[in-house]
């Protein structure tokens, strides 16, 4: 048992194990929704949404970890501001992401290059890439505050939120608030983004939120199961992938990411054998 003592012997990892399971699990269960509705694309818009806003918290003179109280807000705002070009029905949802990601991303350069040549230097790449080994407990509060509020709100609009996804005409004439619950689930989606950029990074974090999500959805037929699959994959590929990297000596983000990519290749071998 000495593979798994080890690492949990130590702060660090067990900070790590934490952050990443409900990570893994809240990424999950937002992204049973995001695919569900075809919008996979957003979480790497928002993520990309993220890194302009840490980058005007560092041309704001911040550090790395009080950037991210600016680029909260400012992922929030860029989510409505896709969920309501989405809902005015001039554009896809590609179309909208992409114009947003762009754009945000370009910002995000931008600020970085204007900051003075005395500013101190910014390790980019813990942003672009992810830095879980690295949580502290403040992080870990953030993650742990956000899981909490994300978990009580979906529970509150869940039904609401199922019935919007799969037929939202049907549930505007019920009386369901659709418009309200697009943009709740988009301004929710930005702030799991913002607090997960730290565990897999800018790059990857999109696929926290598509990949158990897509899993799922190719075995479980209903949204509950395919919920508590996604979540199941979300939480167990977090804590396999972090051990495995752990003692591979290799990233830990890329490692959780290619462990549920792997995942998601076993339920697509089920899904194909199941429909023949």
């Amino acid at each position: 048992m000495s593979w798994l003592l080890d690492p949990l012997s130590q702060g660090f990892m067990q900070r790590a194990f934490i952050a990443g399971m409900l990570v893994g699990g809240l990424c999950a269960c937002i992204g049973v929704f995001v695919v569900k509705r075809g919008l996979s694309f957003i979480g790497d818009g928002l993520a990309h949404a993220t890194f302009g806003g840490i980058a005007l918290g560092l041309w704001l003179e911040l550090g790395v970890q009080q950037a991210v109280w600016v680029a909260l807000p400012f992922t929030v705002v860029v989510s409505l501001g896709i969920a309501y070009v989405l809902r005015s029905g001039r554009l896809g949802g590609d179309v909208a992401t992409g114009v947003f990601f762009a754009v945000s991303f370009a910002l995000g350069v931008l600020f970085l290059g204007l900051r003075p040549p005395e500013a101190p230097m910014v390790n980019v790449e813990s942003v672009l890439f992810g830095s879980i080994l690295a949580i502290g407990h403040a992080d870990l509060y953030m993650v742990a505050g956000v899981t909490v509020v994300a978990t009580l709100l979906l529970g509150a609009t869940w039904s609401r939120l199922a019935y919007a996804t799969f037929d939202p005409a049907l549930a505007r004439l019920s009386g369901v608030p659709v418009a309200a619950l697009d943009y709740m689930l988009l301004a929710l989606t930005a702030v799991v983004i913002v607090v997960s950029v730290k565990t897999v990074g800018v790059v990857l974090v999109s696929s926290f939120i598509v990949i158990p999500a897509a899993a799922a959805g190719l075995v479980a037929r209903s949204i509950g199961r395919m919920s508590l699959l996604a979540v199941t994959l979300g939480v167990f590929g977090a804590a396999s992938a972090l051990l495995a990297s752990y003692h591979l000596n290799v990233a830990s983000g890329a490692t959780i990411i290619l462990l549920l990519g792997f995942f998601f290749a076993l339920a697509l071998g089920f899904h194909t054998l199941r429909r023949s």
